[in-house]
């Protein structure tokens, strides 16, 4: 009886240790992974944070500001924001800019709000398809990397922002041009040097 009270306690012993070796190893991997993706980022852990609290609060702020007169994108990047889309006059793009300006964590703000009526929406669909095109071509090209870089296109214009080498910006610039529906290419990179690429 002991020998089998005995066994059954070196058997529930020996899974029990498996049971947590297994845990110990799925968090190594699902560490590894978020480790992997935040490594494929140019920004740090904390601007990518910030980044997507700059837009939640702009884009909860800016319709308080702007109401049914107009249609504003906010993207940001390492701190870095881009304003798009379209306002009633330039009293409202000045306004709007100022908004963004004020939140804490912004360093830049970079405003191409058009001053025009609102854009329809066959109009943003058409700018979303193109988005993908140019993500697609960037991926596709395997010559730049994809991650670096943030794509937003207004009206068939292409905007591109990220840290990136001027090779790079050269080339992503080039591989956006060559897509279908797009009319214009403004690149708003932060300019890095090779070495500072090296390092990710």
């Amino acid at each position: 009886m002991n020998k089998v009270i005995t066994t059954f306690a070196r058997t529930a012993l020996a899974l029990g240790l498996m049971a947590n070796l297994s845990a110990c190893v799925e968090m190594a991997v699902g560490s590894a992974v978020v480790g992997s993706i935040a490594a494929a980022d140019r920004r740090t852990l904390g601007a990518q944070t910030e980044d997507k609290s700059i837009v939640f609060k702009g884009e909860t702020q800016l319709p308080k500001v702007i109401g049914e007169a107009g249609h504003v994108n906010v993207n940001a990047y390492n701190r870095r924001v881009l304003l798009t889309g379209e306002v009633k006059d330039e009293a409202m793009r000045a306004q709007a800019e100022r908004e963004i300006r004020a939140i804490e964590e912004v360093r830049e703000v970079i405003n191409y709000l058009e001053v025009s009526g609102v854009s329809s929406l066959t109009s943003r669909s058409s700018d979303t398809l193109i988005t993908t095109r140019v993500k697609a071509s960037i991926i596709n090209s395997k010559d730049v990397y994809a991650n670096s870089v943030k794509i937003v296109t207004e009206r068939g214009t292409v905007y591109l922002l990220g840290r990136v080498t001027q090779r790079e910006g050269t080339q992503l610039a080039e591989l956006a041009r060559t897509v279908s529906g797009v009319q214009k290419v403004v690149k708003v990179f932060e300019e890095i040097s090779e070495e500072e690429v090296k390092k990710y």
